[in-house]
């Protein structure tokens, strides 16, 4: 594995670093992790596609698609899981490090496996979907906050990026399936069963999470701020593969000790009050905390889960006729999705770096959207039968959309937010960041089908809208946001720039000797025991 990752992966840290670090542990780790974010791509699949099945439309009540009272009640449905996301990610801060990370994404799962149950036993009434959507986003929240916390604390620096946007990768593979079962029902199926079982369906990677959950570690950074030291150089020689005397254990495991003692003796025993002072009046901390709310804002903004949603609203409203013609479209946009995401995690993340990958994504995402919507405005389709030439090339701004926000948008804004704070602000700072992205996710998901419905002919104004949020967004990278990539976890506030006085090396007589921590057996803390 570490041969293949020296050639995909060009940084100073895969030269330098040990290839015995990149075993199958951390691969496992956040794999394990990243099925909270499955949850939430397979269900935004699923609910786009079940809101257009005649049997769904049937059962609730829903209208014609042009309708503004069927408008509101689509984004009521689609939304409400969106406003439970909100809600789990504020609350998934106090949680995480109360309760570790990997409990906090096995209580995640459960929350998300009870509302799963509620929607599938809704039976066409809206109280218990509402009910059962909020519930499931109250997991998905969770899961948005601890993942990326999780992934980026055990993960080494080298493939940091890799793993951290794992995240993303899950989300748009969940995606993917959710597509291709709602064809595959819209062909096969007929009546109740036609939205019964895929909305079941979608409880199937919280299963997997919180199973494979129960059998991996704690985070070794989490350990260590617990002041769980044997547990954590166990755990970090573990995931790492290396013998306790290793001098890049013995250096990683140093940076984790230097660095709490040095925040611990800038901020003493910290309280939720005295972190809020700490990230809001100390500049850098302020500057990182606002750089991952933009970010977030931004990501929502491209208009990506708009189409992610409502995609086969939107293939109709390119011309393509017909539920299951529309659905088979969907099927084919996740599956570029799913191998785009893969590429840039692959050949991009840690080699062209976030940056960059952010510049490029933001370019060509504006010009898909700049098409897409003069082409609706210009030759308003369905006005002549069939599709014009012009008509598909619109089609495929759909699908290079997808690929130009997997290369940059999607995972890299994941993969910023959990590594650029402080380590003590770091659980804060990802709760703040995906609240963000989850108050934005419901704005759009919650507007759109009234865009749809009212920005212009079709809703050619939609795409206009994005398009120019798209132009906006590469000025903001092009100023503010620094490369990331290569760059431990440990060092980010040299590269924000702290003052040197602030980033003075820790005293002596302070600075704990971590050469002199002994690996100790815990048998009776399972939350340390991996596979």
């Amino acid at each position: 594995m570490s041969s293949v990752l020296r050639y995909i992966v060009k940084n100073e840290a895969m030269k330098t670093d040990p290839k015995e670090i990149y075993g199958w542990r951390v691969y496992l780790l956040a794999c394990s992790a990243c099925f909270g974010a499955m949850s939430f791509g397979w269900d935004s699949g699923v609910i786009g596609g079940v809101i257009n099945l005649e049997a769904f439309i049937e059962a609730y009540g829903l209208g014609s698609k042009d309708d503004v009272a069927t408008a509101n009640l689509q984004g009521n449905i689609v939304s409400v899981l969106q406003a439970g996301c909100f809600v789990g990610a504020l609350v998934a801060y106090p949680l995480t490090d109360a309760f570790g990370r990997k409990y906090c994404l096995m209580g995640a799962a459960l929350f998300t496996l009870s509302g799963v149950a509620m929607q599938s036993a809704a039976s066409g009434h809206l109280e218990p979907m509402y009910i059962g959507r909020f519930v499931s986003g109250l997991g998905v929240g969770v899961s948005s906050v601890v993942n990326p916390v999780y992934v980026s604390e055990n993960a080494p620096r080298a493939i940091r990026g890799l793993l951290t946007g794992m995240y993303q990768q899950f989300i748009v593979i969940g995606g993917m399936i959710a597509f291709w079962g709602n064809y595959a029902v819209s062909v096969h199926l007929s009546g109740p069963k036609q939205y019964i079982v895929p909305l079941a369906v979608q409880g199937l990677p919280a299963l997997l999470l919180f199973g494979l959950m129960a059998v991996c570690n704690e985070s070794p950074r989490y350990l260590a701020r617990k002041d769980r030291w044997e547990e954590a150089k166990a755990v970090l020689m573990r995931i790492r593969n290396l013998s306790p005397d290793h001098p890049y254990l013995q250096d990683e495991f140093q940076e984790i000790a230097d660095q709490l003692d040095h925040e611990r003796r800038l901020m003493g025993d910290a309280t939720f009050w005295s972190l809020q002072k700490e990230m809001w009046l100390v500049a850098t901390n302020r500057k990182r905390a606002l750089l991952s709310i933009i970010l977030m804002i931004c990501q929502q903004m491209t208009g990506t889960n708009a189409i992610n949603t409502y995609a086969p609203q939107i293939f109709n409203n390119l011309g393509i006729t017909g539920t299951s013609n529309s659905l088979l479209s969907t099927g084919v946009y996740g599956i570029v999705k799913v191998v785009s995401c893969a590429l840039f995690l692959l050949f991009m993340a840690d080699t062209l770096g976030r940056r960059r990958s952010l510049l490029v994504s933001s370019v060509g995402q504006a010009f898909c959207m700049f098409y897409i919507g003069l082409y609706v405005r210009i030759w308003v389709p369905g006005s002549t039968p069939g599709v014009p030439p012009a008509g598909y090339f619109a089609l495929v701004c759909v699908y290079v959309f997808a690929a130009f926000f997997q290369f940059g948008w999607g995972p890299a804004c994941w993969i910023l937010v959990a590594e650029i704070p402080a380590a003590r602000l770091r659980p804060m700072n990802v709760a703040l960041g995906a609240a963000t992205q989850w108050l934005f996710n419901f704005v759009v998901a919650r507007s759109l089908p009234n865009m749809l419905a009212t920005a212009g002919t079709r809703g050619y104004g939609t795409y206009l809208i994005f398009g120019s949020f798209c132009v906006c967004m590469f000025f903001f990278v092009w100023f503010f946001i620094p490369e990331t990539k290569g760059v431990s976890l440990e060092h980010m506030d040299e590269l924000f720039g702290v003052p040197p006085e602030e980033r003075a090396e820790v005293p002596e007589d302070s600075k704990r000797d971590m050469s002199k921590v002994e690996i100790e057996e815990h048998s009776n803390r399972s939350d340390n025991r991996s596979v």
